[in-house]
């Protein structure tokens, strides 16, 4: 699928497919998150917190970055956050006048649940996922 002037009616098939595929994923991680009272941003703001590299310094920045929002929105998150008792902030120890965020043990139990659903379904969907991708080469 190197170029538009060469895609066929398989290639919209399997951009159509691959696309319901990630639908379907989506879907599902929603109505699990939501069954613990997360909404889906909020779910993926504990993950990139859980899964930042560990020379990375998760402040508002680093979650605005990976969850491509702009900053006063990510700090509006981060709040609704600390609120539900899932995140901390502390000032950095390198720079004082940032801050730090981190998750509360309430947080990592919940995230570790969820995580292990997600993974399940990840290794269910992962054939009709692989087949998809293999159409793209």
């Amino acid at each position: 699928m190197p170029g538009s002037e060469t895609l066929n009616d398989a290639d919209y098939r399997a951009l159509a497919d691959f696309r319901y595929a990630l639908r379907v994923f989506q879907a599902f991680s929603e109505s699990r998150v939501a069954e613990h009272g997360l909404t889906p941003q909020q779910h993926q703001a504990l993950l990139a917190i859980r899964g930042a590299a560990p020379a990375a310094v998760v402040n508002v920045g680093f979650i605005a970055d990976r969850l491509i929002l702009k900053p006063h929105s990510a700090s509006g998150l981060v709040m609704r956050l600390e609120a539900m008792g899932l995140v901390v902030r502390t000032p950095s120890p390198i720079d004082r006048r940032q801050t730090v965020i981190a998750l509360t043990p309430k947080a990592r139990a919940l995230l570790e649940h969820l995580s292990e659903v997600h993974h399940e379904e990840i290794v269910r969907l992962r054939p009709l996922l692989k087949t998809l991708l293999d159409t793209f080469v």
